[in-house]
């Protein structure tokens, strides 16, 4: 069993801390409170079957920069597409 902070869970499962903290309170992650110098640090406990169970509840989402690139590589598909187009009606102007 691993100790994490709440800041390095939601780093680790690309989380806000918001969310982290929701998932907290709602008890759905396993916890420890710790009091170090006066202040409660709260830390996820972290188990391999909660594991799956939250990666199961997540909702992956695309890399915005990979879906930048997939669409400009259909854009500049249909763009070659119309410069053949264009070719070849020049090509069979001129014969």
């Amino acid at each position: 069993m691993q100790r994490m902070t709440i800041k390095a869970y939601a780093i680790k499962h690309k989380l806000s801390i918001y969310n982290v903290m929701k998932m907290v309170r709602a008890e759905k992650l396993h916890t420890d409170v710790v009091e170090t110098q006066g202040k409660e640090l709260t830390y996820i406990l972290v188990e391999a079957e909660q594991e799956a169970r939250i990666r199961d509840q997540i909702i992956p989402t695309k890399d915005p920069d990979q879906r930048t690139l997939e669409e400009e590589v259909s854009l500049l598909k249909a763009e070659v597409a119309m410069l053949k187009r264009e070719v070849a009606a020049l090509k069979s102007v001129r014969n």
